[in-house]
């Protein structure tokens, strides 16, 4: 239910994606100002979000659920909202005033037009913040009472209201800079909506949530310390992104573009494949940890089955990034003002980021692991770790790296992603060691990564042979887009039979699951 809710509110991101691509270009101003201003607001969304939330709040909430205390459950989640809107509502209106303090922190590279206009996006958004962040505590909740589907969902209305305003504002001929501000707006109206369409069932569920400010209770304050942490691990993790924005805004005009366009595709699977199982899997961890020896091996046997989920859908997207990265950002950006050549870029970006893929996904479960267990600090000086690794390495590849290669300076990119995923291995790492010290060994099982590997390069090759056979003959429009979307069903349905082959056990239970589907609608 959490991948269905995922790929739906995905799938709209990336027609969302698209149709800014269409209008806005990649190697434009108002691209750049647009990418930095959505950045910025979504700092405080990604701190105080569906992450932090999550992680703090739902082991005590469920626990208390468990135990049949739903009254007491019902007055910590409206001590938490009380707390969070407070707090939250102080930092919107302080970010709207310090706006221009702001964009000169995160992107100092910007000046003139585009960093006047930066800061008046980052006004406009800001006040959106609010009920994006709001409607993260409604995930938690729902997420406690096993309501999956309706909370991943909500961000598909937020997307539908950006990608509607953007087409008013072009019906309309506005220019770039005004068109830009209406898609901010219907960003804003977006994150509305999406706390709108989540609340009913959250009021139904709960009977009521009674808002408070009260932080003297000890579920309350047990919350708030996990909340310190995690929010810190957070904020580590929202420094790096936006230590690739600084680093990026020193590069060629439209690096900044480029960064936000491949991180929407490349977290497309770690949303899907990671976030949905280490998501489901936190309220279960949750209420078997409360005695972390005897739920030891329950807990090693739900990661290492977990693991191997993750592993099978996330080495097939590595590989597509690393071997069809531009036959993928053709299909879903490429169109109006994204030309062919943009999509090389992201090409190159992507393949990057491939570095890391399975790394960052897999240390999404480990961390979840922790927060069940009640341990939040530990993730947080992991998560330092990756930060440092990722300025130093990523100062010397984007900024260096090409000089030194003697290429194009815009591909410095790549060498952002790259550097971030070998500093996510190293997270990773450490996570995975400490973890088993505590509950055991855990891990994917015996020789699966070989036969994956080995399954998707394969497939990458069969669809590579389609794909030189075909484009010659469908270099423009619609043919192209169904030359490069049948290049990727190649791909994806060769790496399924291969695996079947093969014997690996999640592909054997998709397909068991496929059939009982087919026998039901028969």
């Amino acid at each position: 239910m959490v991948a269905s809710g995922i790929l739906a509110s995905r799938v709209a991101g990336l027609v969302r994606q698209r149709v800014v691509a269409h209008f806005f270009g990649q190697s434009t101003f108002a691209a750049d100002a647009f990418f930095a201003a959505f950045r910025i607001p979504n700092f405080l969304q990604n701190l105080f979000g569906e992450g932090v939330l999550s992680a703090s709040m739902i082991p005590e909430y469920s626990r208390l659920l468990a135990a049949g205390r739903r009254e007491d459950a019902r007055r910590l989640a409206g001590a938490v909202a009380g707390l969070l809107g407070a707090l939250v509502m102080i930092i919107v209106v302080a970010g709207v005033f310090a706006a221009p303090l702001l964009v000169g922190a995160i992107v100092p590279g910007f000046t003139g037009e585009r960093r006047a206009l930066a800061i008046t996006l980052v006004r406009v958004l800001f006040p959106g913040v609010g009920a994006l962040v709001m409607s993260a505590w409604c995930l938690a909740i729902l997420n406690s009472h096993r309501r999956f589907l309706l909370s991943y969902m909500a961000p598909v209305v937020w997307n539908v209201a950006i990608i509607l305003a953007t087409l008013l504002a072009a019906r309309r001929g506005l220019p770039a800079a005004a068109l830009v501000t209406w898609t901010c707006w219907g960003a804003v109206a977006g994150s509305l909506l999406q706390l709108a369409v989540q609340l009913p069932t959250l009021l139904t569920l709960t009977g009521g949530v009674p808002l408070s400010l009260y932080a003297r209770d000890p579920r309350v304050r047990a919350v708030l310390r996990n909340f310190g942490p995690v929010f810190l691990s957070r904020g580590v993790v929202q420094i790096s992104a936006f230590i690739d924005a600084m680093i990026a805004s020193l590069l060629p005009v439209g690096a900044v573009a480029v960064i936000s366009n491949a991180q929407t595709l490349y977290l497309l699977p770690v949303s899907l494949f990671a976030m949905s199982v280490a998501a489901a899997e936190l309220p279960e961890l949750s209420e078997e940890a409360g005695e972390a020896d005897a739920a030891a091996e329950s807990l090693t046997r739900r990661i290492s089955a977990g693991s191997d989920r993750i592993a099978y859908f996330i080495v097939p997207s590595a590989v597509a990034f690393m071997t069809l990265g531009h036959v993928i950002a053709g299909l879903v950006l490429q169109s109006g003002a994204f030309s062919e050549r943009d999509s090389y870029w992201v090409w190159a970006t992507l393949a990057g980021s491939s570095v890391g893929l399975l790394a960052s996904s897999e240390g999404r479960l480990l961390a979840s692991t922790y927060y069940a267990l009640g341990d939040t600090r530990r993730p947080l000086g992991f998560a330092t770790v990756r930060v440092a690794v990722t300025l130093v390495l990523g100062v010397l590849a984007a900024l260096y790296g090409p000089r030194i290669l003697g290429i194009d300076p815009r591909f410095g990119t790549a060498g952002l992603t790259a550097s971030a995923g070998v500093a996510g291995w190293i997270e990773f790492l450490l996570l995975r060691r400490t973890l088993a010290r505590r509950i055991g060994e855990f891990g994917l099982s015996k020789g699966l990564l070989p036969r994956l590997w080995g399954a998707a390069f394969v497939a990458a090759a069969v669809a590579w042979g389609v794909h030189l056979l075909l484009a010659p003959h469908a270099a423009h429009g619609l043919a192209r887009i169904a030359e490069e979307a049948l290049a990727l069903f190649v791909f994806t349905a060769v790496y399924a039979a291969a695996t079947l082959l093969l014997g690996i056990t999640t592909a054997r239970s998709l397909w068991r699951r496929l059939a009982v589907f087919r026998e039901t609608k028969a």
